[in-house]
């Protein structure tokens, strides 16, 4: 089976299993854009994957973990075969390559990124607050789309540290991309500033879906 048979069954299995639906305020920009994303699940990139129209399925890359997508050649295949993943190792000594630069290589070549910029999956569905790199790409490439995504119930479907998917309805809702970077004396703040704002317009998609709160399982 080639892959690109593996990838139209997959996108019609998880549409049929999670009935997943696009609620789209504004479409998606044509590549190269960053998508950035809440993170709950193995399913958060076929979910959203499965929302696109194939011309832009076919630009698309997920960023994705190199110390657990690389791990096994079945996972390695599955990420960078199937799923066009780009593989960044989080951890400095395990890295051969600037993690900055390899993504910034990738939209360059005129393809489309997702980012979860939180770093890992929930495990309470509460958004954490996001790590550096999205602002990273903002500096190096100021014109480029970045474009907040809310996915509604994929922790519900396979959670952190579950094996078996459950069927369950999800949506993907697309967002505006986020405006210019207003001038800032202080670097730090800019920065801290611009990921806070980030995070607050996923939240914001989400709606009355989402609770800030956290769960008694996290206090």
């Amino acid at each position: 089976m080639t892959t690109t048979m593996v990838r139209v069954l997959l996108v019609f299995f998880v549409r049929l299993f999670v009935g997943v639906r696009p609620i789209v305020k504004e479409e998606l920009p044509g590549p190269p854009f960053v998508a950035f994303a809440n993170h709950a699940s193995h399913f958060d990139t076929l979910i959203l994957w499965a929302a696109m129209e194939a011309e832009v399925r076919a630009r698309f890359r997920p960023v994705a973990a190199l110390d657990y997508w690389g791990k096994t050649r079945a996972h390695r295949w599955v990420a960078e075969r199937v799923l066009n993943a780009l593989l960044i190792a989080r951890k400095r000594e395990d890295r051969s390559e600037d993690p900055i630069e390899q993504m910034l290589g990738a939209l360059d070549a005129g393809d489309a990124l997702l980012l979860f910029p939180e770093g890992t999956r929930s495990v309470d569905g509460r958004i954490a607050p996001f790590k550096a790199g999205l602002h990273a790409l903002r500096v190096a490439r100021p014109e480029l789309p970045l474009v907040p995504v809310y996915l509604q119930n994929p922790g519900r479907i396979l959670p952190k540290g579950e094996l078996l998917p459950v069927p369950l309805l999800c949506s993907v809702k697309v967002g505006t991309p986020l405006a210019p970077s207003p001038p800032h004396d202080d670097p730090k703040a800019a920065r801290a500033d611009f990921l806070a704002h980030a995070r607050a317009e996923v939240i914001a998609l989400a709606g009355d879906a989402y609770d800030d709160a956290p769960s008694e399982a996290a206090r």
